[in-house]
């Protein structure tokens, strides 16, 4: 076996079920989630329709690469939403359909890695776990990035140590940042851009929230954005990550798409071509459909901006968390151990939140994720209502 397996750390939801063994929570209360970030919005009726209408399609082998229909149709999106310069982005070569982006980023590591090379892999921290675990798997060391309220919660790469930036191979950004939904600016993956340049790694933003915002006339910006406004249209170093999965409700579809440098994203198609995964193609005509269309998107966001909306109303007297830019997360301080609140909640209010600390690491200056939850806004505005007020009198409950 693979002796890197051993250093692989348990799933956080794993360790959930384990603070939650032998617990009976009240019976008369609805257990209600709010610890697995999986949209519970209805997916797009025109995009289940497509798959109907080709699913005589599954009779054909699919190519690795994607259809051109679909590589186009996710080119035109990026053109549009990230206002790229005129000539865009090249669907022949600098996009790559995926079978959702946790199975991406963790093969694009893999593909990305000379693990001959004491390969560093630098990570935002809190983060998600797939980071970590392509990572370990690939033979590289973590350097975690503590994002904290005192910077933020964007990870300050001004702080990280010259002999960490030599060994780098690989940076991974998060934008809007999960579990923090903390926006990352044009002038900071710009910072990234030219540390990237200088100590030649590559950057991988992870942007699969992007399309889950507050302010309608503010959308978070991306890396081929930073790109494009200093004229690097080759996205040198450069891929981002993309996915229906939060953007159009659609988790169970898995269908995303890498986009940036051709040179790292022909080596990444020859990895893909012998990994075994193109995508089928009655879901690449459906994922066409889907990122063809803006309105169910927009109604996406006001659904989500009505909850939060309601939601920090009742939980801003008696929890801190920052105010919500993106992605369907809130983070709160808890008044006790984030452990100690999540079991204790479950136990008394039958809601289910994630600890922080288990979506993050120890560092020098501690857990990150120490004394904050996680909560993920998924449910219908009624049930994530109903969950605060719970939420709201178990912290009362508490002082």
């Amino acid at each position: 076996m693979n002796p890197n397996l051993d250093l692989l750390h348990r799933y956080p939801f794993e360790r959930l079920n384990e603070l939650k063994a032998g617990i009976t929570p009240p019976a008369h209360l609805k257990p209600i989630a709010l610890s697995i970030g999986e949209p519970k919005h209805l997916s797009p009726a025109f995009v289940k329709q497509a798959l109907v209408d080709n699913i005589d399609q599954v009779a054909v082998y699919p190519a690795t690469k994607g259809g051109q229909p679909l590589r186009e149709t996710i080119a035109e999106w990026l053109q549009q939403r990230f206002n790229l310069n005129a000539q865009g982005i090249d669907a022949d070569h600098q996009v790559l359909p995926v079978n959702g982006t946790r199975e991406a980023l963790f093969a694009f590591t893999q593909a990305v890695i000379d693990p001959q090379r004491r390969p560093i892999v630098v990570s935002p921290n809190p983060f998600y776990q797939i980071y970590e675990g392509a990572a370990l798997l690939a033979g590289a060391e973590l350097h975690y990035l503590d994002c904290t309220a005192e910077n933020n919660f964007i990870a300050d790469l001004s702080a990280v140590p010259e002999q960490v930036w030599q060994r780098c191979q690989l940076l991974h950004l998060c934008s809007p940042g999960n579990p923090t939904g903390a926006v990352i600016s044009i002038e900071q993956f710009q910072q990234a851009i030219a540390l990237a340049d200088k100590y030649d790694f590559i950057i991988a933003s992870d942007e699969c929230y992007s399309e889950v915002y507050l302010q309608e006339d503010s959308p978070p910006p991306g890396l081929l954005q930073a790109c494009a406004e200093i004229g690097r249209d080759d996205f040198s170093r450069c891929v981002v990550f993309h996915s229906l999965s939060k953007r159009s409700n659609l988790p169970g579809l898995r269908s995303g798409f890498v986009a940036g440098d051709s040179q790292v994203l022909k080596a990444f198609l020859r990895y893909r071509t012998y990994h075994g995964c193109a995508m089928s193609t009655p879901v690449q005509i459906a994922s066409a459909a889907a990122w063809a269309d803006e309105t169910h998107v927009i109604d996406n966001r006001s659904q989500y901006r009505e909850k939060f909306a309601a939601v920090t109303e009742i939980l801003r007297p008696v929890l801190d968390f920052p105010e919500p830019q993106a992605s369907f997360y809130l983070w709160p301080k808890t008044p006790i151990a984030d452990t100690d609140f999540a079991k204790q909640l479950f136990a008394e209010q039958n809601v289910t939140l994630l600890p922080g600390q288990y979506l993050s690491r120890d560092t020098a200056s501690g857990n990150p994720g120490e004394n904050r939850v996680r909560l993920a806004l998924v449910a219908e505005t009624e049930e994530c209502i109903e969950a605060a007020l719970r939420i709201k009198q178990f912290v009362q409950g508490l002082s």
